[in-house]
């Protein structure tokens, strides 16, 4: 007869004994480790996207859901962008910094991202492409 693992008398928890608490933040010199590799790979998406959620400590959800026009207006990088979070409803503005501008901006230069379309996702090129083949 079948028995689940938690049934068997010899069974332990693979986190017993462990704190499963929050995980440390990333030290300074982890994060501009990142950075260089990042920079060294040319993964300028990856960069601008790590840059931006080192910046605004975004959640996941709310930085793959920023657009075009919540960072960039009138072809240039604001130094701040405010949008209103997904999980609370609350509004939040983060200060974007020159390296993150530099960064975004070599993106939406790279990806030909149009700051004309503001709904244009800024992590993600294929919906922009689609996009310019529909019209």
């Amino acid at each position: 007869m079948y028995q689940s693992p938690i049934q068997q008398p010899n069974y332990i928890p693979w986190n017993k004994g462990k704190l499963s608490d929050q995980k440390r933040p990333l030290k300074l010199q982890e994060i501009w480790a990142i950075r260089f590799r990042l920079q060294l790979q040319a993964q300028t998406r990856d960069l601008a996207l790590f840059n931006l959620a080192i910046d605004s400590k975004l959640r996941a959800c709310d930085l793959m859901a920023l657009t075009v026009g919540d960072v960039a207006q009138g072809g240039r990088v604001q130094s701040r962008a405010r949008i209103v979070q997904r999980k609370t409803g609350t509004p939040v503005q983060f200060e974007i910094t020159k390296q993150t501008r530099e960064s975004v901006a070599n993106w939406i230069d790279l990806a030909k991202l149009r700051n004309s379309d503001p709904q244009c996702p800024l992590h993600s090129l294929m919906w922009c492409l689609a996009q310019d083949t529909r019209n």
